[in-house]
């Protein structure tokens, strides 16, 4: 969609992966040793660099210009909105997994925190 919405605009887009690993950072509270996080940090990065050279490769198939940014940080919905602050955005494009429920409530919506805080407008995409 948001390939789509560029071309037709001759807009470019980028394309911005947020991995977290707040849940890491409690482990060096407790008196135990601290385990090697390393490997999953790496595993995280990796899955998100592969996620973005997909991007960028279907932007360059449908004639788009694309950029990647590839983020660690505590809040995805912070971390999308600075991006898209920094990056003067004109809108966000964010899909949606459908997630209700408890398991929403527990989790929070990426696409919901986006569209109540963004300076610009945000397309939701099911």
């Amino acid at each position: 969609m948001a390939c789509s919405l560029a071309k037709k605009y001759g807009s470019s887009v980028t394309i911005a992966y947020v991995y977290s690993l707040e849940a890491f950072a409690y482990a060096g509270a407790a008196p135990v040793p601290i385990p090697d996080f390393q490997p999953l940090e790496d595993a995280a990065r990796a899955k998100g660099k592969a996620i973005l050279d997909q991007g960028v490769n279907t932007a360059k198939d449908a004639g788009v210009d694309a950029s990647e940014r590839l983020i660690e940080a505590p809040s995805i919905v912070q971390a999308l909105l600075e991006c898209a602050e920094k990056e003067k955005a004109d809108l966000i494009v964010v899909g949606t997994r459908g997630v209700s429920g408890f398991k929403k409530l527990i989790m929070g919506s990426v696409s919901s925190g986006l569209t109540s805080h963004a300076i610009c407008p945000v397309l939701v995409v099911r």
